[in-house]
């Protein structure tokens, strides 16, 4: 099973990841950010197929894949 690491406080909540995820792993959090942003989270890594669309989606370099 593919390992996604987001890190919010890199993270602006620009939401490419959440629209480009074709599994719909990865969602927006409830939360803020130490800068006041919303950021990404994982909500169903189970379904992760480790294609690592978000991470090469995110223009902050907030996120990770591993497979």
């Amino acid at each position: 099973m593919p390992l996604i690491k987001i890190d919010k406080d890199l993270c602006k909540g620009c939401e490419l990841c959440v629209h480009f995820c074709p599994k719909k792993v990865i969602a927006m959090c409830d939360g803020f950010n130490s800068k006041g942003h919303r950021f990404a989270c994982v909500v169903e890594d189970n379904d992760c197929t480790g294609c690592a669309i978000c991470a090469r989606m995110c223009p902050d370099v907030a996120i990770e894949v591993w497979k």
